[in-house]
């Protein structure tokens, strides 16, 4: 009984700090524990409890449960390359893309042995920026001039787990702690005309995918263009979540850092080599639990912004040191294991980097200079300072706030340095501008946003140089034009 009383007042407290975000339709924990869910003992009050750690635990694994999904909904494969022959639009409901680059997917399967994945050369203006990261989406280490190879290329041999064999001349080892994965591949644009765009998209499809068993004489690689298929992995907080958590766990191997979990997911119905099932009572507690883990989540996502990047602004970026440093080192680290910080990351995005800051930096804001949320029926302005210090190029996307994929249906979502037209002031400062119309004179520096709904802003800098972590460079907030 003291457990449930406990649990209770947890729930209670929660919902006190979050009241000034309550305006949400969504259930909140006191409505879920006093309405849909109400615990008639101590036992369906511990099931709750552990659905409630089992989603926090495992965001990333689902997250990456949902990428298998679609691809296998768009008639793709392990050991293939999901890829988009242009610029993405919102039909990819992935979490937080990148509207401004040509992304080339692969995805691993080293269950009969290990995956070779091939990486061309940096070649003048082409150049390839990523990470292969294992099921966890935790990076195993970087590809291109910001990777491993240096932009010279080469053979990633991406070996299973536990893997004992002599590692062949001419390889780079990637050790992945589970059997399947992903590299996230970005080749990239200067200018964005049409022929640029064809450029990135014929050195993005060099890159090769194959079993090492057949390295002697490598089949073709099989590419499959998602530009106009429906392909989502934005996390579904229902039933569905359990499902796909239990198919990831069936699947890969159980992890020495996550053993605790063991009982936790059979307390819940999820037990290796066991199907799961569960009766209408089961299901409604999960659905109650999987409710307020996402208003929890949510609520410490909106916390996170409270130490920004720059300061005295609202521009941060969202997750902590400690996470950082745990996926750097794959959770190494000796009484570092943040799985709260990485259900955060993992709510909004698919993806992490070895080397945070080597290849690309990120940005988030969610509110306006003000302290306000950003309203998709206003308009804003940002202000970019002239000279942004990065050697590729820079981006500001808006997304979906509730979803933290792209705004559906806009006829595009971003601007960026290699966004054709784009306006520069007599400076070499620019602005952009956020909101359901544009200002007249400013088509091509305006992002279309949904009147109806919220958004949020993700700044990229690719190639980031000395000066942005200095931070004699500085991006100010949005602010309101009347």
């Amino acid at each position: 009984m003291k457990t449930k009383i406990f649990s209770l007042f947890l729930i209670a407290l929660f919902v006190s700090c979050n009241k000034t975000s309550a305006e949400k339709t969504e259930t909140t924990s006191a409505e879920s524990v006093s309405g849909t869910f109400k615990p008639a003992d101590l036992q369906e009050q511990i099931i709750y409890n552990r659905a409630i750690e089992a989603v926090i635990w495992g965001v990333p694994a689902v997250n990456f449960e949902l990428l298998n999904e679609s691809m296998i909904n768009a008639k793709g494969d392990f050991n293939q390359i999901v890829y988009w022959s242009g610029l993405i639009n919102s039909k990819n409901q992935t979490l937080t893309p990148n509207p401004d680059v040509v992304y080339i997917n692969p995805l691993y399967d080293t269950r009969k042995g290990p995956i070779v994945l091939e990486i061309p050369p940096a070649e003048g203006s082409s150049s390839i920026t990523g990470s292969l990261d294992d099921g966890w989406q935790t990076a195993i280490e970087d590809i291109g001039p910001a990777g491993v190879d240096k932009g010279k290329g080469g053979k990633y041999l991406i070996l299973p787990p536990d893997y004992k064999d002599k590692i062949p001349a001419g390889y780079i080892a990637m050790p992945s702690s589970t059997y399947t994965g992903f590299a996230i591949l970005r080749s990239n644009l200067t200018d964005g005309s049409p022929n640029d765009l064809k450029r990135a998209i014929d050195y993005g499809k060099r890159i090769k995918i194959y079993p090492y068993s057949q390295a002697a004489n490598p089949p073709a690689t099989k590419f499959v263009d998602l530009l106009q298929v429906p392909f989502s992995n934005t996390i579904p907080y229902n039933f569905h979540f359990f499902e796909l958590l239990n198919q990831f766990v069936q699947r890969e191997p159980w992890l020495t850092r996550d053993l605790v979990m063991v009982d936790f997911l059979k307390s819940i119905g999820i037990e290796k080599g066991k199907p799961f099932e569960a009766d209408a009572r089961r299901k409604e507690i999960l659905n109650a639990a999987i409710k307020d883990a996402h208003d929890w989540i949510d609520h410490e996502y909106n916390n996170a912004f409270q130490t920004p990047f720059y300061e005295g602004t609202k521009w941060a970026l969202p997750v902590s040191p400690d996470f950082v440093k745990a996926i750097g080192s794959n959770y190494s680290i000796p009484n570092n294991y943040p799985v709260r910080e990485r259900a955060i990351a993992y709510s909004i995005a698919y993806f992490s980097a070895k080397h945070l800051g080597a290849g690309q930096f990120y940005l988030i804001s969610i509110k306006d200079d003000k302290g306000q949320e950003f309203d998709g029926s206003k308009l804003y302005q940002l202000h970019l300072p002239p000279n942004v210090p990065v050697k590729l190029y820079w981006s500001v996307t808006a997304y979906d706030r509730e979803t933290h994929a792209l705004i559906k249906d806009m006829k595009y979502f971003s601007r960026a340095s290699t966004s054709p037209g784009l306006q520069k002031n007599s400076d070499g400062s620019v602005d952009i501008y956020f909101g359901a119309k544009a200002p007249a004179g400013k088509e091509s520096n305006w992002v279309p946003t949904d009147p109806k709904g919220k958004f949020e802003l993700l700044a990229r800098f690719y190639g980031p140089e000395k000066g942005f972590f200095e931070k004699t460079w500085k991006m100010g907030d949005l602010t309101e034009v009347k």
